[in-house]
């Protein structure tokens, strides 16, 4: 348990809440989930399935109707046939990172991680006994990783490249050529690759591109996907993979011995989503993108932050090295001082010290609130560092 982390979002949110409770005024910057309701359609799905009676045990690995409209999207956005046999249902898209890393690595093997990561990533490697080893992804490449230095971390003990493209925390997205060169490592040296897909639909500039796609692909990458951040439905734990034939059985067992299955009215709602109306999608799309511009420009006009504009997801990872004050004190210092909630880089890997992560999926009333409070707390910042 000692090698097992945690995702400090939640963390944060609990101390966030606590100030709540004492009075304090705080916006909400560190959780990301969207702040739109799951669309109606998908609630009355739900509302029907219960009705009808979907509240018994069902397959480990997903029901057949719901696990046959993502093979038809997968197609239909990768432009490959894909087998329902090869797609698994899980409570969440997470539990997808947990049951493959398990299936896959033990002492002794590695597995390439980009850093800053989602957490989960780390700690399930180094829960699982293996070795982590991170890629950095660099500021000045538009959070992307060199693929020199990716190949540079390949040993005859890898067994795992992990994936994330739109990404959590920077929302840099990975250019064609950076995955075909991942896919041709792979290939070349036998490595599984587990691509983290779920923000495959918040994308701002050009389209996503799934390493599923290339020829061969498909049977060794691990395509993770969900419901929680396309159709904002985060709470009804909702998530989906496109397994390779050999992982086939050994995960579908670690569904069974852990959660036995996911519940079926609410993948009768993930059937609706699929095959429902889409409009809420490129509104929630546009309106993020609007949050997104507002709150970069607005941290690049505070002096000592300077800000990417990011591409996809619903993240900013904003540089603040410049402050002199490392990221933890500096989010620690906004969280009591002024009430902002934001994440420290460092809760996202050793590469993200010197930066912040802030999620823009809240109002735009509340990012200008925020990034006044932000701009305050660094002006008092440089008054104390000169006296």
């Amino acid at each position: 348990m000692s090698r097992l982390g945690t995702e400090t979002a939640f963390q944060v949110l609990a101390r966030a809440q606590a100030l709540e409770a004492k009075g304090k005024d705080i916006v909400h910057l560190e959780i990301g989930e969207p702040d739109f309701d799951t669309p109606q359609n998908i609630r009355d799905a739900a509302t029907a399935a219960l009705d009808e009676g979907c509240t018994h045990y069902c397959n480990s690995q997903g029901i057949v109707p719901l696990r046959a409209e993502i093979a038809k999207e997968m197609e239909r956005t990768r432009g490959v046939p894909v087998d329902p046999d090869r797609v698994i249902v899980t409570p969440g898209a997470k539990p997808i990172m947990f049951y493959s890393i398990l299936a896959l690595l033990d002492k002794g093997d590695e597995a390439i991680y980009p850093d800053p990561l989602y957490p989960i990533y780390e700690s399930m490697i180094n829960f699982s006994g293996a070795k982590a080893v991170p890629v950095r992804l660099r500021e000045e490449l538009d959070f992307r990783f060199d693929v020199d230095e990716l190949r540079s971390k390949v040993t005859p003990h890898t067994k795992l490249i992990i994936l994330n493209s739109p990404h959590n925390p920077t929302g840099g997205v990975l250019e064609e050529e950076d995955i075909r060169t991942v896919a041709e490592i792979a290939q070349k040296y036998n490595i599984t690759v587990l691509s983290d897909e779920v923000y495959e639909h918040i994308i701002y500039e050009g389209k996503p591109f799934s390493i599923a796609s290339l020829p061969g692909m498909l049977d060794r990458t691990i395509l993770l996907n969900g419901f929680s951040k396309t159709y904002a439905m985060t709470g009804w734990r909702l998530g989906y993979a496109v397994m390779p034939p050999q992982l086939l059985e050994p995960v579908v067992r670690l569904i069974t011995n852990s959660v036995s299955c996911t519940a079926p009215f609410i993948q009768h709602a993930g059937i609706e989503a699929l095959t429902g109306p889409q409009d809420s999608i490129p509104r929630m799309v546009s309106e993020l993108k609007k949050r997104r511009d507002l709150i970069v420009d607005g941290l690049n006009q505070i002096p000592g932050i300077s800000c990417l504009r990011p591409k996809g997801a619903f993240y900013v990872f904003p540089n603040v090295k410049e402050l002199g004050m490392d990221c933890n004190q500096f989010a620690d210092y906004l969280m009591n001082e002024t009430g902002v909630a934001v994440l420290p880089g460092t809760h996202f890997g050793s590469y993200g010290e010197g930066y912040l992560r802030l999620s823009y999926a809240t109002s735009a009333e509340n990012i200008k609130k925020a990034l006044g409070r932000i701009a305050a707390a660094v002006t008092d910042i440089r008054k104390k560092s000169v006296q």
